[in-house]
């Protein structure tokens, strides 16, 4: 289940995670946390398993598409479902028509096998390719 943690924001083990999320200086941590505490509508949610808190999401909800900002698990809980389950949950939770994130190579494999459609976007940092990863939410029949 996921548990709302952005008023938690600034606790050690919600800034380890946000570090797996972005390149893990002081400076890109903390620009991270400075954004989601200035945005309201930047959401920040964790995974819970027991007491341990073993990954977080965080988006950006803007009109019908759901933007993954942050997503990351602690190292040795990657590969048992947990970041497939936090984005489930969060398409259960806000409904968007899709979701989209940008991620590097190391990632992309994660993105692809959950149904999403993956795009280069090239080099956008000498060497370094990111990705943009669409995945269209199904509608709801009636």
């Amino acid at each position: 289940m996921l548990l709302n943690i952005k008023n938690y924001i600034r606790k050690p083990e919600t800034m380890e995670l946000i570090s797996y999320a972005v390149f893990p200086d002081d400076r890109s941590i903390e620009q991270a946390i400075q954004q989601y505490e200035a945005n309201d509508a930047w959401q920040l949610y964790g995974f819970e398993d027991g007491e341990l808190l073993v990954g977080l999401i965080g988006y950006e909800k803007m009109d019908d598409t759901l933007l993954i900002r942050h997503i990351s698990v602690i190292p040795e809980n990657r590969g048992l479902g947990y970041g497939r389950g936090m984005i489930l949950e969060v398409l259960t939770q806000e409904k968007p028509a899709r979701v989209v994130a940008e991620t590097d190579e190391e990632a992309v494999d994660f993105y692809r096998s959950i149904g999403f459609e993956v795009h280069s976007l090239g080099e956008l940092f000498p060497g370094v390719e990111r990705f943009r990863c669409v995945y269209e939410a199904e509608e709801d029949e009636e």
